[in-house]
């Protein structure tokens, strides 16, 4: 239990995504959502997957305005759609 402690506390989020114990542990949790039909569950993963691929596109800004203003342009549009995803899935569809 301290290993796990020490390994969560030690990274940084990038490099835990990175990692191929924490692709493991997602992918297996995914398969057993979907064989359970863990809404949920489902939905928490496509919401931290889906963040974390907009900031991995939005963080290679370079100096000039221009490409940070596109930059924060596609964050925030990212972050809308995910938003609309979620409400869709959480509160329209059922």
């Amino acid at each position: 239990m301290d290993q796990i402690i020490e390994f969560l506390t030690s990274k940084t989020l990038a490099e835990m995504a990175s990692d191929p114990r924490v692709l493991f542990a997602t992918v297996v949790v995914f398969v057993l959502a979907v064989l359970f039909r863990w809404k949920y569950v489902l939905l928490v993963l496509f919401g931290i997957g889906a963040t974390m691929t907009v900031l991995k596109y939005t963080a290679g800004g370079g100096s000039s305005e221009i490409i940070v203003d596109q930059g924060m342009m596609l964050f925030i549009g990212g972050t809308i759609v995910i938003a609309v995803v979620l409400i869709y899935f959480l509160f329209i569809r059922d």
